[in-house]
């Protein structure tokens, strides 16, 4: 069965991880995506370490289900043979920095040109607006200037700390893809397709907002300085390990009780309600960590689960693919890439029932299918040749 964007034409101008990983999605949905990539060079994530057969597994993880052609865009001649591919597409990514695709002449105006329902998405870092506007854009600092990094720190007088993972990037991707397939249903709906911008900045702040941001929700109330819901995360030590225990409502909070053995916890003031066992959290997860270091974290999952307490291990990376919920759930697959070799991946999280996302192809080499999409863009092969002799397409031959 064929994937829920079969037919679907995605033109991808991303490069690192947010632009990629939203292309990808789109390309494991069924989408025919096509890299567009820097001759000799391409994307920067190309470039990094962990690698076989001459890709790094950060590159084969977000360009998968692509074909990659490499064009001279800042050639008048690859310019114009960009377009002629844009105008068989629905779709056009980029993630330049405001102002360059202007410059190189393959603009939404340029592109609605020849493609006039096209849906052009443009990801920045900070908006088209603004003093940042023209700054270079990586993940931290994104991470410092939405809040994340205060939030992550736990108080407005603790010391910021970075989430150890590129969440603005990877939530760019999901934001983007979201929005690239509400353009197309809403050109289904319409016959026009649109403008679509969204930039790091916007999407981690929304994401904030839901949860984070509730002093800043009142725009007439005095802002209070944020103190820390608690001092200890939810992450415990257990005789052997470490382990997550959750507890918020009363039933909750009676079954750890009983699994931890302490009783009278339940007729001590200071917790008799969800209120008030949030307004003296330190107390209670303290006094929560003290008895659990004197278990293994296997007694206690045994414990915590039996009395209804919601409970998890926590797997280093080196665990989890062994884990059997992990393998109950089927989330890791195995495939063989034509030059990386064996390859264990994320299936697509999403399950469809009736449109099923599925790996056609691995991540491609640079510039490996430049002259079969130049044929399919129109171009003859004596065009193809004459672009390649002039260096404005495909790689030299090795």
């Amino acid at each position: 069965m064929a994937g829920a964007l079969d037919g679907y034409r995605i033109i991808d101008l991303t490069s690192m991880i947010a632009g990629p990983w939203a292309t990808m999605i789109l390309g494991d949905q069924g989408a025919d995506v096509i890299k567009v990539e820097t001759r000799g060079c391409g994307d920067h994530v190309r470039a990094g370490g962990n690698r076989q057969g001459g890709l790094p597994a950060n590159f084969l993880n977000n360009n998968r289900n692509k074909r990659s052609i490499t064009i001279d865009l800042k050639d008048p001649r690859g310019r114009d043979a960009f377009l002629r591919l844009a105008a068989s597409a629905d779709v056009v990514v980029q993630n330049f920095r405001p102002g360059v695709v202007e410059r190189l002449g393959v603009d939404e105006a340029a592109v609605r040109n020849v493609a006039p329902k096209i849906v052009y998405v443009s990801i920045s870092g900070f908006g088209e607006n603004g003093p940042y506007a023209g700054k270079p854009t990586y993940d931290p600092l994104i991470q410092a200037i939405s809040g994340l990094a205060s939030v992550q720190g736990g108080s407005d007088d603790r010391r910021p700390r970075l989430i150890r993972t590129i969440v603005p990037d990877k939530l760019t991707a999901v934001t983007a893809s979201q929005a690239i397939t509400a353009a197309l249903l809403a050109r289904e709906r319409t016959g026009k397709g649109q403008h679509v911008r969204l930039s790091m900045l916007d999407a981690v702040i929304a994401f904030l907002w839901s949860s984070d941001m509730g002093s800043q929700t009142f725009p007439d109330a005095e802002i209070s300085v944020q103190r820390a819901a608690s001092f200890i995360d939810l992450i415990y030590e257990t005789r052997d390990g470490h382990m997550s225990v959750a507890v918020m409502n009363d039933r909750e909070w009676a079954g750890l009780t009983r699994a931890l053995e302490r009783p009278e916890w339940l007729d001590d003031k200071r917790f008799a309600s969800p209120r008030l066992r949030d307004a003296n959290i330190d107390e209670r997860l303290s006094m929560t960590q003290e008895v659990l270091r004197t278990r293994t974290t296997d007694d206690w999952l045994a414990r915590l689960e039996k009395a209804g307490v919601p409970c998890a291990p926590v797997l280093h990376r080196r665990d989890l693919t062994g884990h059997p919920q992990i393998q109950a759930s089927g989330i890791l697959i195995e495939t063989d890439h034509r030059d990386a070799g064996r390859l264990r991946q994320a299936r697509p999280a999403i399950r469809f029932e009736g449109t099923p996302s599925s790996i056609r192809r691995g991540a491609p080499q640079l510039g490996e299918h430049t002259d079969e999409i130049l044929r399919e863009a129109g171009l003859s092969d004596a065009l193809i040749a004459d672009l390649r002799a002039q260096s404005i397409v495909g790689e030299e031959a090795s």
